[in-house]
């Protein structure tokens, strides 16, 4: 059974567990636990405004996703930490969906009307998974001077939802 909830503090160690060998070894993404701060202070950093932090765990209680949103003005988001376990990913569970699902519901709930985001071309699979979900691909010359960039992004990303 998956469950997905808001972040809680006993999922700090699980969202580390998941997300550094995605990043680091699976997609070969040159970025450590020191660069991600974020990691530490979720509530902090996530969870103010109407920005949100997700985790998906299965009936073990591991964490096998997660999805964030970083509420910047006027009135947008900043799609963040989108990562799902290998095991878990595809159609047959559907998580991938599932998470964007419930971050596009946050943003009409909350008055949000555009998600915004930031990803690396190796990230195929991703990248096809945005395109499909409505989300333009936009120059890094178009992104709000507000959006709140990654230094290792360089494929960016649009989607309105209102």
């Amino acid at each position: 059974m998956i469950t997905i909830q808001t972040y809680q503090p006993e999922h700090c160690q699980g969202i580390i567990d998941l997300i550094l060998p995605i990043q680091q070894i699976e997609f070969k993404v040159p970025i450590t636990l020191d660069d991600q701060p974020d990691l530490f202070t979720i509530p902090a950093v996530y969870q103010q405004g109407r920005g949100n932090f997700w985790v998906a765990t299965n009936a073990e209680h591991r964490v096998i996703g997660t999805i964030a949103l970083i509420e910047f003005p006027p009135n947008r988001a900043a799609l963040r930490k989108m990562f799902v376990a290998a095991e878990y990913r595809g159609k047959t569970y559907g998580l991938a969906q599932s998470l964007m699902n419930i971050a596009l519901e946050w943003c009409v709930e909350n008055g949000l009307e555009s998600i915004w985001l930031g990803t690396v071309p190796r990230l195929e699979a991703a990248v096809k998974f945005y395109e499909k979900n409505g989300f333009d691909r936009v120059e890094a010359g178009g992104l709000p001077l507000e959006f709140p960039r990654m230094a290792v992004d360089t494929l960016f990303f649009v989607k309105q939802v209102h």
